[in-house]
């Protein structure tokens, strides 16, 4: 099943989310736990944030990350330097693993791109054993990511946008629990986590989206070069608030969530 988020190059995709979502896998791992000799499943692993931070403590049996998007599973393999750590390509709403292979499985950042996510979250708790864990993180792209707000509501107040469409599957309280529950999760655990987004300068925070990666640089890329231009300049006003280019730190909140397999 195909999702949404469109994958370019890796690089692209590791300067827009994957240099901070290193920060976020840590926290993440502290939420979902993090037994020993475990056999980890990591669905939609990118560009391999999670599963290189899970394999650093090196108290793990097998990772095992999968994603669909080629350029980001070409990108970690290359950058992988664990032997039982292995990434490949399989779609998360159909994945080619014999039940209950795995002892725990977790999803950074992918869920809400899927246009099923509940299919996938029970195929998640198919693969994973009685008593393992099935754990996600998603961001709360409405109301806790500023940096990426402004330039969506910049664009479609410029009238660029078509639809504009913010929350996307699981991204409002309540709704990952709901579909933990649904999947029929037991000892269901919600929760939210918290980071910062730190630019060094408006080229920083602008120019990863010229790579066309993702919904933003999707829709950055799809203007046509006068409007892109206009939207550069508004962002960049805004990006500035009247004080010197330089660093900008933006808080972003995701919602997080962890369940035991009957």
């Amino acid at each position: 099943m195909a999702g949404t988020f469109k994958a370019v190059h890796a690089d692209g995709y590791n300067k827009i989310m994957g240099r901070f979502s290193v920060t976020l896998a840590q926290q993440f791992i502290d939420f979902t736990g993090h037994p020993p000799g475990q056999r980890i499943l990591d669905v939609g692993s990118g560009t391999g944030s999670l599963s290189f931070a899970l394999a650093a403590r090196g108290d793990h049996k097998e990772i095992v990350g999968v994603d669909v998007g080629e350029p980001f599973v070409a990108f970690a393999r290359e950058h992988n330097k664990d032997s039982r750590t292995s990434f490949r390509i399989a779609d998360a709403t159909a994945l080619p693993f014999e039940d209950a292979s795995f002892d725990r499985a977790v999803s950074q950042l992918v869920l809400q791109f899927l246009p099923d996510p509940l299919k996938a979250v029970r195929e998640m708790k198919r693969v994973v054993r009685p008593g393992g864990t099935v754990a996600a993180c998603i961001w709360d792209a409405y109301g806790g990511q500023p940096h990426i707000r402004m330039l969506w509501d910049t664009a479609a107040t410029l009238g660029f946008l078509k639809q504009h469409a913010i929350i996307r599957s699981l991204g409002t309280e309540g709704e990952i629990e709901a579909t933990w529950r649904a999947a029929g999760l037991a000892d269901v655990v919600p929760g939210e986590l918290t980071m910062r987004f730190v630019f060094q300068n408006f080229h920083d925070y602008w120019s990863p989206y010229l790579g066309g990666d993702g919904p933003l640089g999707e829709m950055v890329m799809g203007l046509t070069p006068d409007n892109r231009g206009l939207l550069e300049r508004k962002m960049r006003d805004i990006y500035l608030s009247n004080r010197p280019d330089g660093p900008r730190s933006f808080i972003s909140a995701a919602w997080i969530c962890k369940g035991t397999v009957p």
